[in-house]
């Protein structure tokens, strides 16, 4: 026997599952990298302001919960969440007219994990979801990873058309739809009241969970607050309604909730245990203790006020930096304003061109379950201050300028 006989082979390893080889990465992460730079006026993220982050009274209540309770807090805790969350959060959401109970409840790390919850809980290989056009991009991914056939519901400047959403139920039997009604992402736009009341009506009459995601409801600069779908009737026992603390409290708490019927979450919390067995405790008692000894309505508030300005000066440079024949939206609440370029502009092809003057957005065409519209661009407007946001748009003036000029 010789040394070779005793080498080792290097047959391949078997592969990667069909769907982690199926589903590329965000587009919108990928773009960020790249536009890390500090000198970048940066468009494209969906990051709160951090400066209006409330950090000392988040501090202090991480403070108190490890001074008072430190073998409860860094112990491992209930898949379902902290009671003390839980109770809190149900009262916020009965609060709003949609009466909870803290049963009724699953703490979630993000409200992100919560879409993937309900994906696996729902969801089979090759089922239908049904979702807006356009879509909050990591849904579509979340939706794509479980195996699912993703389609587009046709809608107009306010969202989902009920006659069409009845048409598609019809003919391609979905398991779901999922919708960010309020402030929604990428658009801004908010559904209106009657629109809500037709799409919980067409989910009883033809058998349909609605997934109703509302990560942004809270930051409403103007108007009135539009009920959620959840608390329509027909959508009682089929609405399940997600939130978070991301945009309101601090991103990197990673909480996030969901509202369900009792099989469904019971099934959540099933598909939790197996991803994380529960949310961080330390950062659940925080929270509760957060809300306890502060006014997070007041804050919020607070950051509404700044982000109107931010969202003022943003619509304010708008016609001067996009090229005439653009249209844009006017989003009552939120993060996003929503544009579209005049033919022939494709705002993936330009990008690149554009980082060059260190400014940056996130193109449309990702957003879209079938085919995109290329002209469109979501711009953040909550991240930057008004005076980098005039900077940031005349940027992007020059940049748009500069590469139809070279086309």
């Amino acid at each position: 026997m010789t040394v070779a006989d005793h080498a080792p082979t290097h047959s391949p390893v078997p592969p990667l599952a069909a769907r982690a080889r199926s589903v590329g990465g965000s587009p919108v992460r990928d773009i960020l990298a790249v536009t890390a730079r500090p000198e970048v006026i940066n468009f494209a993220g969906g990051l709160p302001a951090p400066e209006l982050f409330d950090a000392e009274g988040i501090a202090a209540a991480y403070r108190a919960v490890l001074a008072e309770v430190p073998a409860r807090a860094l112990q491992y805790s209930t898949t379902e969440g902290e009671p003390v969350l839980r109770v809190a959060l149900a009262a916020r959401t009965s609060a709003r007219g949609l009466p909870t109970d803290a049963e009724d409840l699953l703490v979630t790390t993000g409200s992100q994990q919560a879409l993937s919850l309900l994906a696996t809980a729902l969801l089979e290989p090759g089922d239908t979801v049904l979702v807006e056009n356009p879509c909050y991009l990591a849904a579509l991914q979340a939706f794509g990873f479980a195996g699912a056939r993703v389609v587009a519901v046709p809608g107009d400047e306010h969202g989902v058309d009920p006659g069409a959403l009845e048409e598609l139920v019809v003919r391609e039997r979905p398991k779901l739809l999922y919708t960010v009604p309020t402030f929604q992402n990428p658009t801004g736009r908010t559904l209106p009241a009657e629109r809500r009341a037709a799409v919980a009506a067409v989910a009883a009459r033809r058998g349909l969970w609605i997934v109703e995601d509302d990560p942004y409801g809270e930051l409403r600069y103007e108007g009135e607050r539009v009920p959620w779908i959840a608390s329509h009737p027909g959508a009682e026992d089929r609405t399940v309604l997600l939130g978070s603390f991301s945009k309101v409290m601090a991103p990197g708490l990673r909480l996030g909730w969901l509202r369900a019927p009792g099989e469904l979450r019971r099934a959540c919390a099933v598909a939790k245990q197996a991803a994380d067995l529960h949310t961080p405790t330390v950062n659940q008692l925080a929270a509760a203790r957060y809300l306890a000894d502060n006014d997070l309505d007041a804050h919020v508030t607070r950051v509404a006020g700044v982000y109107r300005e931010r969202r003022d000066a943003m619509l304010a440079g708008l016609a001067g930096a996009l090229p005439e024949g653009s249209v844009w939206n006017r989003p009552e609440g939120g993060m996003f304003l929503w544009a579209r370029l005049p033919e022939p502009y494709d705002t993936t092809a330009l990008l690149p061109q554009v980082v060059r003057h260190d400014v940056a957005y996130v193109p449309g065409a990702p957003f879209y379950a079938g085919t995109p519209d290329r002209t469109t661009l979501r711009l953040c407007f909550v991240t930057q201050t008004p005076e980098e946001i005039g900077e940031g748009l005349g940027r992007l003036g020059k940049g748009l300028r500069a590469a139809s000029a070279g086309a």
